[in-house]
């Protein structure tokens, strides 16, 4: 009985159909969250060495110099809700929209300044701002500036501007391409500016600006350290007299900048192509018809996001001109200028003046934080006679320049700028001037 019941056992388990064993779940891949996992080599992951590697020496004073220190700093004073408590303090109002914060311009080799921005945003109705900047570096230092803007909902916005602005350490090298940093000497200017300015949001980063204003400049003899003033050095027969300095000016002018970019607006535009020109005439109302210019100019350039993250690499190539268009020459301060907030920003303001220039800057740039970008930038040009004709490759200028900026507002951004310019190739590209610079864009 044993043996046949240990056979009928048997016989049922093999004859009832057992449950199919559940399959074991197919592995997941590995989530690839921040885009650098493995995968197949791809031709653009090859190329993307080729600037890794003429890039490493700036990424390392990017990232180990720049941004770690400047990193470590932001992220200290966040946990301490520094960032909170200036802002509470700064700006008051309905939803912070109105506020002010002191500032100091320090451009070494000019007068350091202080000063205040003031700004109210949708002041009395959505889309209405004023903001008020004035600074001061001495009594004979003064410098104000008013702006109102209108924005609508297609982002365009017309603008209204007026500035003051009194200073005596202005500096002239002479004009042309082979002026040195021994030949600076100092002068005084006043300038009152008043314009309208009407801004129009094209396709994409593509816009058309037009300003139509008037200004009124005049010049006296300056100082600052042991410089001497320009008439001093006119009189010693280093250099003519610049145009315009012994009358000054009265213009009222016309500008047009029209910029076709096939990226997307900030603040991640990534890669593209941007081709930019500018166009400015004014005519002398002191000297009319005699005394009229026109200064205009064009740049293009490419621009490759290397990850998609904001670190661009562009290169950009670009002429500028001006000509009189009467009997009376182009106003010195109206010439192509190169240095300060204009291309080749190495040098400091009013370094090099022409008739002409040509520049081509290498430049990248990088996001530090939420509100400060990091740039780096090689660039070599000079100015040169009219419509680059005494263009010669010796003649050819280095400047490079390193800084950290904040980005936002186009009305007050803080920068953090050093850098540095040469003489010409044939005089062997020594060094002719170093620049450091701490504060804000509206130095005035």
């Amino acid at each position: 009985m044993k043996r046949l019941r240990a056979l009928l056992i048997f016989a049922l388990l093999v004859a009832v159909p057992r449950p199919a064993l559940a399959k074991e779940p197919p592995k997941r891949d590995v989530p690839d969250y921040d885009g650098r996992r493995g995968g197949p080599t791809t031709a653009r992951d090859v190329l993307l060495w080729i600037p890794r590697i003429l890039l490493s020496p700036l990424y390392f004073v990017s990232e180990f110099v720049v941004r770690r220190p400047l990193g470590a700093i932001i992220s200290g004073a966040e946990r301490a809700h520094i960032p909170e408590e200036l802002y509470g303090f700064f700006t008051f109002g309905v939803d912070n929209k109105a506020g002010f914060a002191p500032y100091a311009f320090i451009d070494f080799g000019f007068q350091p300044s202080v000063g205040v921005y003031v700004f109210w945003q949708d002041a009395g109705f959505q889309g209405h701002d004023l903001s008020l900047h004035a600074a001061t570096g001495g009594p004979d230092w003064l410098a104000a500036g008013i702006t109102e803007r209108f924005r609508f909902a297609d982002g365009n916005s017309v603008a209204l501007h007026a500035t003051g602005v009194r200073r005596p350490d202005y500096q002239f090298f002479g004009i042309g391409p082979r002026t040195t940093q021994s030949d600076s000497t100092r002068y005084s200017s006043s300038q009152l500016d008043t314009n309208a300015e009407l801004d129009f949001d094209l396709w994409r980063a593509s816009r058309v600006t037009t300003t139509f204003g008037a200004k009124a400049v005049s010049f006296s003899p300056g100082h600052f350290g042991d410089d001497p003033d320009v008439e001093g050095q006119v009189a010693r027969g280093v250099f003519p007299l610049p145009p315009g300095y012994d009358r000054g000016y009265t213009i009222e002018y016309n500008q047009i900048l029209a910029a076709f970019d096939t990226r997307l607006p900030r603040p991640s535009p990534g890669s593209g192509v941007r081709v930019e020109s500018t166009v400015v005439q004014g005519n002398d109302v002191r000297r009319s018809p005699a005394g009229g210019f026109v200064r205009y100019g064009a740049t293009a350039g490419g621009f490759w996001d290397l990850n998609d993250h904001g670190r661009v690499v562009s290169l950009s190539v670009g002429a500028s001109f001006a000509d009189p268009l009467g009997k009376e020459p182009v106003p010195f301060t109206e010439l192509v200028a190169l240095g300060g907030y204009e291309a080749m920003r190495g040098f400091i303001p009013g370094r090099l003046y022409g008739r002409s220039a040509a520049v081509s800057t290498l430049h990248y740039r990088w996001p530090i934080w939420a509100y400060i970008d990091g740039s780096i930038e090689i660039a070599t040009g000079n100015v040169f006679d009219e419509h680059l004709k005494d263009f010669d490759p010796r003649l050819l200028r280095l400047s490079g320049a390193m800084g950290i900026e904040t980005v936002g507002s186009p009305d007050n951004s803080l920068e953090i700028l050093v850098g540095a310019g040469t003489e010409t190739i044939d005089a062997g590209l020594k060094l002719d001037s170093a620049r450091l610079l701490l504060g804000t864009n509206r130095g005035f």
